[in-house]
């Protein structure tokens, strides 16, 4: 998405952006897909969904998470016009690096945010501000409109960053986190100044292949896989079956990416599911052996910027019930220990790339 790198409507006049307009700075996403109520921000190509033969992973697929859009600019008030169909999905808006608004919504919504003091506290010259929307991360999100009052100047957020595609389970899309900028990917993100895509599915991990060929075409300098949670409480693979499929990923995202670090993350602990066989015979334990084995395969076959990241280590059993809500998903404060200790991990991935 490129294009021209600022306009304007006059020092005080109001502006309407489709969300195709290229001013606008998206991040996270594939494409815009135009619908009868407004543009659906995809994260996966929708003509390749159908692939999967799972309308639940379509589902999930037309949620934003980790989606937003970018802008540098002086105007006084920001005004987004979207849908969302979900309860109460938080949206956040971001200003200069701080929580400028946090919102519910549900159903169609007209949003102002004040990005400037007030005529009698305004200096002569307002300075441009970085703005980020990040649209819920639960829910479909459609966007009609995104207006900006009272400005002179409007473009692209400057963006030089690493960009990291994260890829996993619901840990990774989040369910719990205090809004979609708190997510611990978007924490690690804002943190290093990286470039997020997200390709977390809930209950949808399952190394489809739509997803390995979109990690394969998408830029990239680094990758993270969250796997095997989904695996184990839904039966996907086998003891025969799942250490092959791991290879077979990694092998396919490295089709388009033969040198960029890639960090498997084992399954974080789960008390419950760690010695507890599933109706394949696999208990989590043995998930996590086998998909450090598959890696270590890899690594002996010559690839040298594969990272395994112990997600027993980010998630010990013992602090189980300090990070996790339900045995599971990070709470939000969970968040955040996940955001600093698979970042550091994610760091020292990158660092030998001189990144």
């Amino acid at each position: 998405m490129s294009g021209p790198a600022e306009t304007g409507a006059g020092p005080r006049g109001t502006e309407w952006l489709t969300p195709d307009d290229p001013r606008l700075g998206w991040d996270g996403l594939v494409e815009l897909e135009r619908l009868s109520g407004g543009w659906l921000p995809r994260r996966i190509p929708a003509e390749r969904l159908a692939t999967t033969l799972s309308p639940n992973f379509s589902r999930l697929a037309a949620m934003p998470a980790g989606i937003r859009c970018g802008v540098r600019t002086d105007a006084e008030e920001l005004v987004l016009r979207l849908s969302v169909e979900a309860s109460d999905a938080p949206l956040d808006v971001v200003v200069d690096g701080s929580l400028a608004l946090r919102t519910a919504v549900d159903g169609e919504r007209e949003i102002t945010v004040p990005l400037a003091p007030g005529p009698a506290e305004r200096p002569a010259a307002t300075a441009p501000r970085d703005v980020e929307v990040w649209l819920p991360h639960l829910g479909r999100v459609l966007v009609s409109e995104i207006g900006f009052r009272g400005h002179g100047t409007v473009r692209p957020a400057d963006r030089p960053g690493l960009r990291w595609v994260a890829y996993g389970s619901s840990i990774t899309q989040s369910m719990f986190p205090s809004g979609p900028s708190r997510t611990w990917t978007a924490l690690i993100a804002a943190e290093h100044g990286w470039r997020l895509h997200n390709l977390g599915f809930s209950g949808e991990a399952h190394l489809d292949p739509v997803v390995a060929r979109t990690i394969r075409d998408r830029p990239a300098d680094l990758v993270s896989l969250e796997l095997g949670i989904n695996v184990h409480t839904r039966d996907t693979y086998s003891e025969r079956s799942w250490a092959p499929a791991v290879c077979g990923f990694v092998d396919t995202i490295r089709d388009g990416h033969p040198d960029v670090p890639i960090a498997v993350i084992t399954p974080l602990s789960s008390p419950e599911r760690e010695d507890s066989a599933n109706r394949v015979g696999l208990t989590l334990a043995q998930l996590r052996a086998q998909t450090e084995e598959a890696v270590r395969v890899l690594e002996r076959l010559g690839d040298k910027n594969l990272h395994t990241v112990d997600g027993l280590g980010i998630a010990p059993v013992h602090e189980a019930d300090g990070i996790f809500a339900d045995g599971l998903h990070p709470t939000a404060d969970g968040e955040h220990v996940l955001a600093a200790r698979i970042g550091t991990a994610l760091r020292k991935a990158v660092t030998p790339a001189g990144l």
